[in-house]
């Protein structure tokens, strides 16, 4: 934007520039960026964006490759996942489980 469009340019010459005489426009009162918001600008947060503190494990629905049936053949990773599908084994869920993760029978 050029300058002649700016708003300061129409606040030449009034002392305080709109930003009032006894407040003062201080630089960054609340923090910069998203500083505060497990803090003093949790509201904010939790109202706008929920979900965005926090970890969550993967969610695999193997459903949606076309497979149906998990089978406990295979090495799973070192953090826990969430594994949904229509029917799993039991040699794939003991795994699933001791790897941390969890199992959901979708129907």
């Amino acid at each position: 934007m050029t300058t002649r469009f700016k708003k300061n340019r129409k606040k030449r010459g009034h002392v305080s520039a709109g930003h009032g005489r006894v407040g003062k426009h201080r630089k960054h009162p609340g923090g910069r960026g998203n500083a505060g918001g497990m803090h003093h600008h949790r509201i904010l947060f939790d109202k706008y964006h929920p979900g965005y503190f926090g970890k969550v494990a993967p969610v695999v629905d193997v459903s949606q490759f076309g497979y149906f049936k998990v089978l406990g053949k295979g090495m799973l990773p070192e953090k826990p996942i969430v594994v949904k599908a229509k029917l799993i084994s039991k040699i794939a869920e003991k795994k699933i489980k001791a790897a941390g993760g969890a199992v959901v029978l979708v129907a």
